[in-house]
């Protein structure tokens, strides 16, 4: 009986070991193939780099320094009582977190104030890219009736007579004050506004570990069933291109500049970096949260007879959706405060 059993032992032992073996090379081949491809999902994307300067506007730290302080000055409104501080304030990620701006005398707009952060990224500036450079959009709310309702030679007479304002203007541009030079001290400030400290930064930059397995699945539908990309794309994950996706809004949005009937209910793609610091979204506020609008894109917004044809359903589940929202977030990171200056 000895004989038949040690034969029986010969045999199972190296087929438990063969066994075993087999085991750990599926065990091997499992998490080799479910193991998340960063490489191939960082280059879809780009780093966010130097924010542009513009060759008529270099940035030194007194141009900065005077534009803060414009920033915080409610001189700039007709009635000195509001800032641009007044709709982007650094507490609420360089907006004011209401569902669209409260302006001159209280007047409620008919769109969301857009915050700074990345600003000087974009090739246009407001919703319906009516601004050319950031210059130019700074002197925008000032003039507008519904914003700050400054005319602007008003604005510089009263400059004018604050001995600090010019000798700090003197001392920037070598000149007297000027609207121009307004505007470039309030854009070198807004420039300074960047987000690019983020988690998904820092996993561009190579850590594959600042991203939540949750966010991780949430950029691979942002990629790819969500095809969010093809919109949200470049270093500022903006386009700056202009795309109607079927909010509830008559607001004729890009059609208003150009006059081109296939631009109507248009808006500018906006940058998604300190975005849950700036709810509500879309450019009627009509979105409270970061969950609110995934659900929108979701569901394939609301019927418009321009509305861009990759807005449509696009079948998440619930817990994918919240897979895009973490992802959402980690692009989120913290916007810059500011100490507030001594209005002269």
């Amino acid at each position: 009986m000895d004989k038949p059993r040690n034969i029986r032992n010969l045999i199972l032992v190296p087929f438990l070991a063969l066994t075993i073996a087999a085991a750990g090379c599926s065990a091997n081949k499992t998490t080799a193939t479910t193991a998340f491809p960063d490489d191939e999902y960082i280059k879809r994307f780009e780093p966010l780099g130097p924010i542009p300067i513009p060759a008529d506007n270099s940035m030194t730290d007194e141009k900065i320094q005077l534009g803060k302080t414009l920033f915080f000055d409610p001189r700039l409104s007709g009635d000195n009582t509001l800032s641009c501080l007044s709709c982007h304030s650094p507490e609420l990620g360089y907006s004011d977190n209401l569902t669209t701006f409260v302006g001159f005398q209280k007047v409620v707009g008919g769109r969301n104030s857009q915050t700074i952060i990345n600003s000087g990224y974009y090739k246009t500036n407001f919703w319906d890219g009516r601004a050319k450079s950031l210059e130019e959009q700074a002197l925008g709310p000032i003039q507008s009736p519904k914003e700050m309702n400054q005319e602007l030679g008003e604005l510089v007479r009263e400059l004018r007579a604050v001995p600090a304002y010019v000798e700090k203007f003197r001392k920037v541009f070598g000149e007297e004050i000027t609207a121009d030079n307004i505007a470039k001290a309030l854009a070198a400030f807004e420039r300074t506004i960047i987000v690019n400290n983020s988690d998904f930064d820092r996993y561009l930059a190579g850590d594959r570990d600042a991203l939540t397995p949750q966010a991780k699945r949430g950029m691979e539908i942002f990629v790819n069933k969500g095809n969010c990309i093809s919109c949200h794309s470049g270093p500022n994950l903006s386009d700056s291109n202009y795309y109607n996706v079927g909010t509830d809004s008559e607001d004729s949005g890009r059609f208003a500049i150009t006059g081109n009937e296939a631009d109507r209910g248009k808006f500018r793609t906006p940058t998604l970096r300190g975005l849950n610091f700036t709810g509500p979204y879309t450019h009627n506020g009509s979105e409270v949260t970061l969950e609110d609008v995934v659900h929108m894109y979701n569901t394939g917004g609301k019927a418009h007879p321009n509305k861009d044809p990759r807005v449509r359903p696009l079948g998440l589940t619930k817990e994918e959706e919240m897979d895009l929202v973490a992802f959402l977030k980690s692009m989120s990171g913290k916007p810059p405060q500011v100490t507030a200056p001594v209005i002269p």
